[in-house]
């Protein structure tokens, strides 16, 4: 077995003993949503990351993954997809922030498309890389201003957020469909998680728990 074949299989820090004592730090923690545990135990975190970081792949921590972006910590991605399926199963998703794919990748996993927006290319160029090799194929990507969504293809059951804007964009609002939530950190120097459940033409708004992501910034990144 090659190097390749090796790294992608995992082996060492990467390996699947390894990713179990995440799953028991995750239980532990609070996350109990058995598909999401499933998505998390199944899911190659090493491929996300640049190889020098894989040994920490499976620590419960953020990462860098360059474009001064990060790969959220394993009970973060958890916890909102936790969130995000607490109304039931789910169709149509849209996520806002691509990022790594790490995200995306659990998502797809819970739910049956997901809708994802990226506003730097190259990162979701590679994420669009790494989801075809572990042979992920419910997602489709758009290159644009997170901000703004994807109406085209909306209302959406449930839209996740994976960067903090300043107040919860009305346009993210207005492509909910009824009864879907919305699961968001908001937020400049003080952010906190947040759950917003749209009934009728109310949007219904829970606090979560603090939480520290990159802000939601504006335009779209070719380069």
């Amino acid at each position: 077995m090659g190097h390749d074949d090796l790294y992608r299989a995992g082996i060492g820090m990467t390996s699947q003993r390894t990713r179990e004592r995440l799953l028991e730090r995750l239980f532990e923690e609070g996350i109990r949503n058995l598909h999401v545990l499933e998505a998390i135990r199944r899911t190659p975190r090493h491929l996300f990351v640049d190889e020098a970081l894989a040994h920490r792949a499976y620590e419960d921590t953020a990462l860098p993954i360059g474009h001064n972006q990060t790969l959220s910590q394993p009970y973060i991605v958890a916890r909102m997809t936790e969130l995000l399926l607490g109304g039931g199963p789910l169709d149509k998703v849209m996520e806002v922030g691509t990022g790594s794919g790490y995200q995306t990748a659990i998502l797809a996993q819970v739910v049956e498309r997901v809708f994802s927006v990226e506003r730097i290319y190259p990162l979701q160029e590679r994420a669009k890389s790494v989801l075809r090799d572990i042979n992920i194929r419910n997602v489709v990507f758009r290159h644009a201003d997170g901000n703004w969504g994807w109406p085209q293809y909306g209302p959406y059951d449930a839209i996740l957020v994976t960067a903090a804007p300043a107040e919860i964009p009305r346009e993210l609002l207005a492509q909910l469909a009824d009864g879907g939530r919305l699961v968001i950190p908001v937020g400049e120097h003080e952010q906190h998680l947040m759950l917003v459940v749209r009934q009728g033409d109310e949007f219904i708004h829970q606090q979560v728990e603090p939480v520290r992501f990159v802000p939601l910034l504006a335009g779209a990144i070719h380069s």
